[in-house]
Parts: structure tokens; C-alpha cells; sequence
């Protein structure tokens, strides 16, 4: 049984194992005896019941460590590790103790990754025991109960011998019932790094603390004059309010001597929140945002945490470079979004923290490059790549070389360590999770920079978007490290600058060798698509606009934000923006468009007809040209051609109608076309046609209505001859009734005679009946000469 347990790893001191073994001996005795007098068990019911003590008894306790302090210790130091231990099994664990093992000097960083993911295996070494006295016993564990634990042990009674990293244990040994002798039923190995001295060559250590969310704002503004932004969730207040992930980020960085590594477009976003802002309510409704003291706080936070910190920004929206390099730049224009991005990104920065970022670096997902991805990635004016050992391997060397690798044209790889990058990825809510983490990492830290003497820069590029609970952890290896004999800090500018390692590989990875997993996440090619027929839109829209600031800004964005690493893993997420886009920009292209005409009658040789356009935006638009063509010149004529264009400015919220000179040379329908056009010759928006029917007057019609024209005129004058004669004859006859004779001499008898027969004459005339054919009254005169170019049109 002694043997067994030995097998099991259990390694307790010489006279603590001979007391156990001597007590076992006799408890065991009378039970040997009265064994001898049974029948002998067959070999398959002994081979059955060391199996299932072996199932029973192996791993039943599961050791917690959920704090190791100090995490480096050095001379005078006392080591406390403090956890839980539990009994997962279904029988009691009794007479248990809990020992501190040191095992053996880890050398290499492989080593490290083998004991950190073997971390519970009861097979491999435990190593010595730290001693009884700082042991901890447990009299009995019941099924499903978890007890904590302390062990304190001064780190001089722990034996270290040479610098480097000694793997950690803490083991409970106990019994069961159906297994009464004493076996290792738990472990959980760690780390202890071990320099007590200052190193003569300290490493220079580069820890990345990204600044990255995912894409909250849309490309819609309102109508006021703030252009109140609206945005898509509103997730992002939940990130910056206090103990929110953003929040998290902030405090903790805020100590700790990093390089600050920011998307513009968070800021932006925040800074939008800081005044009034909309977020979807019920259907398609929007609701006014109330979270404009927790911005103002965050972005108060973050100017205090970078001030005099070196700051890097990323393009705006960090683009997905990767993408872009893989299937974007078959698509005209797709690099011209980056380079826009990139521009943009310094401006944001400075004027929304007050510091000037260095936009030089470009970081790839993950730090996994390939010549297409550097190609893209220093398109845009950055000359350092951020690049990731495990995708930037190494051969032939036994060391980790330096950061820096120059790459040809000008151009620096900065290589990130692998292991010191990937060390805080998965789950680290749980303490235990989180403590095994920082131990690793500062292992390998140690153990790297014990590899050579020489002087080396690491860049540590941790995952984009950290959640709390990984960021927390990050905080804690990184202050370790900085309180650590073997490292001191950089920032990420002068990790780029330092020597290269002239044996270092400067050959870039092959496409071939690009990780599968990360290029089934990379956006399609129908990403990079729509964004184009986007853009194709907006650059045809805004030539039109009186202040396009308005619009195409918050669009650039917009577009910037599709091409989004923040996207990969959410396909579907990210085609609903990006539609949602191109569907806002439609709607806005349909304010400004032509009103639709009905048929058109013209009635003589040429007239105007008026065409209306109605801008429904809040600015003017102008530079728009109107083109009226006809479909049939040898009918209809416009402005004495086949067609006739007219410059167009319209108020915001108005319409304006423009005339055009028309001439018709025959009968009948004529198709007409108007469309818009920007002043560069493109359509814009969907044409309106209508029929003009044109009903031209002869030139023999145009001499019978003269003919009756004159007859009327004639008649008039006729009528009024005649009533001037009747009023003289009147007044002569008033004349004779008053006075008789004629004051002024004899009246003449032949003048006397003569005036009735000639009233007589001219009143047989006035009675004589009209002809047939004189035209009626009520019929208006026409003219056959060439209307005005004011003439309506009737419609």
C-alpha cells in the first residue's frame, strides 16, 4: 500500500511516511489473518476491485488556488496560497492533509506549457514537501462541501536553489472508506518565478491595453441643426458605466505603465452620447438616450488615465485588414476606405483627449500577417505591422529574438510574443483561473529573459477586446512584472525602434500559411461589394448638397464601421448594418426628385410646359442640371432641339418649376423625358415621362377664324354708327318740339325733307337680319401668329 501511495505521488518526510505505514501494518493485521482463512479471490475480482479503487479515489478533490502572494517573491519573502478545496466524490475523505510542494526547475517555455495545462494530473512529479508544519489538516471532507484553505511558508524553507521557475503544488492526500489508505486524491500545480537579484540585463517589456469596442452608431443623424446621431443599441452605456467593461479598462490602466492602444471611433461614439442622442424604442420608433453623465465621466477618465502615455490609434472603426487584404481589394475603392479611416483617426484622437497619437502601427487580427495583409496593412501610410510570434515563427534560434523585424521597403514586423499574448484568453472569473494565469505569465516572462543575455524587446498584444474579468487579471500580471528583477517597461514606439536581432527570420509568413480558423471568419467579398455601390451613391448625392458636411461625414463612417474587425463571427449582425446604411442613404437620394406629370394637350405651334423638382431635404440643393428630351423631334421640339437642359437650385423644403420652350411641327402624341443629372453628367434618381398631345391649327383655319374676325370687328363698327346716328336724330327732334322756328334763321324745307329719308334709309339697314355665318359672340379671338413664351398649357 506504501508503495501505491508512493505510485500515486505522495511524497511525505521518512518519519511522518514510516508512522503512517507502521499504523497501517497493524490496523491491518487481525484483518490479514482472518483473510488467510477465506478462499483466495480470483484474479478478475482482484483485478476488478483495483480498478474501481483506482476510478473512486484519483482526482475526487478538486484544489483551488485562487491567490499565490507574493507572485515573485525574493529574499525574506513568506509565500501565502490561499483556495478552496472540495470533495466532488460521493464517500467522505478523512484523516486529509494539505501539503505545499516545490517540484523542479522549469528551463524551458515549453515546460511551462505542458505543467499549465497538466495543472490537476495526479501522475506527474508533485516534488518535496515544504514540511509538516506548514501542512493544513482536514479531519473529514463530506461529499460536495468545499472547505478554504491558507499555507504559509517563509520562501527560504522552500529550498529554491538557481533563478527560474519552480512549479508550485499544493496537494491534499486522505482515505475513503472503500480505499483506507492514505493516496493523493487532488493537486493544483502554478508557478513560482525566482530572481531574488536585479537582473544585469533586464528584458524591456511592451504591454499593448487595447481601447477597442464593437460598432454602435449608425450612418443616421436627425434633422435639427445638432444632427442628433442615433445609434443601433445601446450597449456601449453599459460598457463605460462604472464596473462596465470599458469602465474596468479605464481604472485599471489608468496605473499601470502601458501603451495605449485606442479605436477612434469608440471615442467618437462616446463623445456623441455626451449630447443629445437616440436609441431604438418600440418598433421602429427611436427614444432620446439618457446617458450623457456616464460619457461625460468615461471620457473625463480616459483623458486623466493617457495623459503623458503613449497613445496609438488605430484607422477609425479598426478596419479588418486581413479582409481587406484577402477579398476587398478586388473591389475598386476598397482601399481608399482605409486610407480615409487612417486620416481621420489622428484628428479624432487629438481633439476628443488632447494628445497627438502616433498612427503608425497597423495591427492584423490575432498578429497573423502574410504578404497581401502587409501590403494593405502600410497602404494607408503605416510603416510597423504588429505581428504575433505563433503566426511569425521562429527556427533555428534557442531563444526568443527581439521584437523588431524590418521586413523590406521600409517596413518593421513588430513581432508580439505568442505565449505572453494568449496567456489571459478564456474564462477568468473564477480566481483560480486567474491566478494560474498570472503565474504563467510572469513564468515565461522570466524564463525568456533567461535565455540569453542579450538585450531584447517583447511586446505583449493581448486579445482586442478584454473583458473585465480578463482585464483584471491583465492588471495584475502586469504590475507584477513591473515590481519584477527581470523586466522593465517600454513603450510600444521604442519596442519598434530598438536593434533588430540579426539573426532573427525577416521572412514574412505565406499565404499558404495563414490560419484556417481566422480565414473562415474574414468578411466576404459581397461585404466590400455593397460598400462600394454605397459609396457610388454618396459621391453622386453630395455634388448636389449646399453644406455637405451634414452628410458625408457621419456616411464615410458609417462605411468605415462595415469594414469592422468588431464584425468577425457576426455575419448576419453585420450585413443588417451595412444595409441598413445603404437603404438610409436611398431614402435621402428620393427627397430630391421630379414630380410626376400627366398628359399635356398643346394647342398651337409652341408653348412652355413647366417641370417641378421638390427637395424635401433641410439644406438646398444645387449643381443639378434638368435635361427635357423628346422622344420625337419631327413632332415636338424642346428649345428648338431634341432636348434642352436647365440649371436647377432648390430651397430645403421646396419645390422649384422649371419652363421649357417648346415648337410642335405635326399632329398627335409625343413622348416626353425629364431627368435630373448632376453636373458631371450622371443620372440622378428615376426619370418622369408624360405624352404631350399636340393639336397644331392649319393655315386655312387660321383664315376662316380671321375672316370671322374681321366680320365682328366690322359689326361692331356697324353698331356703333348706327347709334350715333339715332342719338343725333333725337336730339333734332327734342330740338324741334321746344322751339318751332329756328332762332337763326329760316328753316330749310329741302334740308328738313331730306334728314327723315335718310334716317329712314338708315334705319331699314339697322333692322336687316345678321348672316348666317358670322361668328357667335362668345367664341374668344385667337391669333394664328407663335404664342408667348408665357402661354400656360392646359393639362
Amino acid at each position: 500500500m506504501a508503495e501505491a501511495a508512493d505510485f500515486q505521488g505522495t511524497s511525505a518526510s521518512p518519519a511522518r511516511r514510516w508512522l503512517r505505514r507502521t499504523g497501517a501494518l497493524l490496523a491491518g493485521a487481525p484483518l490479514l489473518a482472518g483473510l488467510m482463512q477465506l478462499p483466495a479471490a480470483s484474479p478478475a475480482d482482484a483485478a476488478a476491485t483495483d480498478a474501481s479503487q483506482a476510478v473512486s479515489g484519483a482526482g475526487s478533490v478538486a484544489v483551488a488556488v485562487n491567490s499565490l502572494t507574493p507572485s515573485a517573491p525574493t529574499e525574506g519573502d513568506t509565500v501565502t496560497v490561499s483556495g478552496t478545496v472540495t470533495n466532488k466524490g460521493k464517500q467522505t475523505v478523512t484523516d486529509a492533509h494539505l501539503d505545499l510542494r516545490v517540484g523542479p526547475l522549469l528551463d524551458t517555455r515549453s515546460g511551462i506549457d505542458s505543467v499549465a495545462k497538466n495543472s490537476d494530473d495526479l501522475q506527474s512529479t508533485l516534488g518535496q514537501e515544504a514540511g509538516d508544519k506548514y501542512a493544513e489538516e482536514f479531519s473529514r471532507l463530506s461529499p460536495g462541501v468545499s472547505q478554504p484553505f491558507t499555507l504559509s511558508v517563509p520562501v527560504d524553507e522552500l529550498d529554491l536553489g538557481q533563478d527560474g521557475v519552480y512549479q508550485l503544488a499544493v496537494s491534499l492526500a486522505g482515505q475513503t472508506s472503500t480505499q483506507p489508505w492514505e493516496q493523493t486524491l487532488g493537486v493544483q500545480r502554478t508557478f513560482l518565478p525566482w530572481q531574488p537579484e536585479e537582473a544585469d540585463t533586464k528584458i524591456r517589456t511592451t504591454f499593448m491595453w487595447p481601447l477597442i469596442s464593437t460598432v454602435h452608431m449608425t450612418a443616421e443623424t436627425g434633422s435639427d441643426e445638432q444632427q442628433t446621431p442615433v445609434f443601433h443599441d445601446d450597449e456601449l452605456a453599459k460598457e463605460i458605466a462604472p464596473g462596465g467593461r470599458l469602465d474596468r479598462m479605464v481604472t485599471l490602466g489608468k496605473d499601470l505603465d502601458v501603451t495605449w492602444v485606442i479605436d477612434p471611433d469608440l471615442l467618437a461614439s462616446v463623445e456623441a452620447m455626451t449630447d443629445r442622442y437616440e436609441v431604438p424604442g418600440e418598433g421602429d420608433d427611436t427614444v432620446v438616450g439618457d446617458h450623457q453623465d456616464v460619457a461625460k465621466r468615461w471620457l473625463t477618465e480616459v483623458q486623466k488615465a493617457v495623459a503623458d502615455k503613449e497613445v496609438v490609434a488605430l484607422p477609425f472603426g479598426d478596419p479588418d485588414l486581413a479582409s481587406l487584404a484577402h477579398t476587398g481589394t478586388s473591389v475598386t475603392g476598397s482601399l481608399s476606405h482605409l486610407k480615409e479611416a487612417t486620416d481621420v483617426a489622428s484628428r479624432t484622437v487629438d481633439s476628443i483627449l488632447h494628445v497627438k497619437p502616433t498612427t503608425d502601427f497597423a495591427w492584423p487580427v490575432n498578429g497573423a500577417v502574410d504578404p497581401s495583409i502587409v501590403k494593405v496593412a502600410t497602404s494607408a501610410g503605416a510603416d510597423k505591422v504588429i505581428a504575433r510570434g505563433d503566426t511569425f515563427e521562429e527556427t533555428g534560434l534557442s531563444y526568443t529574438p527581439s521584437a523588431p523585424r524590418p521586413i523590406g521597403g521600409g517596413t518593421t514586423a513588430v513581432v508580439a510574443d505568442g505565449r505572453l499574448s494568449t496567456v489571459f484568453q478564456g474564462d477568468m472569473t473564477s480566481a483560480s483561473t486567474a491566478t494560474l494565469a498570472v503565474q504563467r505569465f510572469l513564468a515565461q516572462s522570466l524564463t525568456l529573459g533567461l535565455q540569453t543575455s542579450r538585450q531584447r524587446s517583447v511586446v505583449v498584444a493581448p486579445q482586442r477586446t478584454p473583458t473585465a474579468s480578463q482585464a483584471q487579471t491583465m492588471a495584475e500580471a502586469i504590475e507584477a512584472l513591473q515590481g519584477a528583477t527581470w523586466s522593465e517597461s517600454q513603450d510600444l514606439t521604442s519596442a519598434a525602434e530598438a536593434k533588430p536581432d540579426p539573426a532573427a527570420t525577416t521572412k514574412v509568413p505565406s499565404a499558404s500559411s495563414y490560419p484556417s480558423s481566422l480565414r473562415k471568419q474574414e468578411l466576404p467579398r459581397s461585404t466590400f461589394e455593397q460598400i462600394a455601390r454605397t459609396q457610388t451613391k454618396l459621391d453622386k448625392f453630395k455634388v448636389i448638397l449646399s453644406d455637405q458636411s451634414r452628410v458625408v461625414p457621419p456616411f464615410g463612417r458609417a462605411l468605415n464601421r462595415a469594414m469592422s474587425v468588431s464584425w468577425r463571427g457576426r455575419q448576419s449582425e453585420a450585413a443588417i448594418y451595412r444595409s441598413g446604411v445603404e437603404a438610409y442613404l436611398d431614402g435621402l437620394l428620393s427627397q430630391v426628385r421630379l414630380i410626376d406629370k400627366s398628359e399635356t394637350k398643346l394647342s398651337g405651334r409652341s408653348a412652355t410646359i413647366p417641370v417641378t423638382v421638390q427637395n424635401n431635404l433641410v439644406q438646398g440643393v444645387e449643381h443639378l442640371v434638368l435635361r427635357l428630351s423628346s422622344t420625337n423631334p419631327t413632332r415636338l421640339e424642346i428649345g428648338g432641339n431634341a432636348y434642352e437642359e436647365q440649371p436647377v437650385t432648390v430651397s430645403g423644403g421646396h419645390s422649384q418649376s422649371v419652363k421649357f420652350t417648346t415648337s410642335a411641327h405635326a399632329n398627335g402624341r409625343a413622348t416626353v423625358v425629364a431627368q435630373l443629372y448632376t453636373q458631371d453628367g450622371q443620372k440622378y434618381g428615376e426619370p418622369v415621362t408624360f405624352d404631350v398631345k399636340v393639336t397644331e391649327i392649319t393655315a386655312t383655319v387660321m383664315l376662316v377664324i380671321g375672316g370671322g374676325v374681321l366680320l365682328l370687328v366690322l359689326a361692331g363698327f356697324r353698331m356703333y354708327t348706327q347709334r350715333k346716328r339715332a342719338a343725333a336724330r333725337e336730339a333734332a327732334e327734342q330740338e324741334a318740339e321746344s322751339g318751332g322756328d329756328d332762332v337763326d334763321g329760316p328753316r330749310n324745307p329741302d334740308a328738313a325733307e331730306e334728314r327723315p329719308r335718310q334716317e329712314s334709309t338708315d334705319d331699314s339697314r339697322a333692322d336687316a337680319p345678321e348672316q348666317p355665318s358670322d361668328p357667335a359672340p362668345d367664341t374668344a379671338p385667337e391669333s394664328a401668329d407663335p404664342s408667348g413664351t408665357g402661354e400656360r398649357v392646359d393639362r
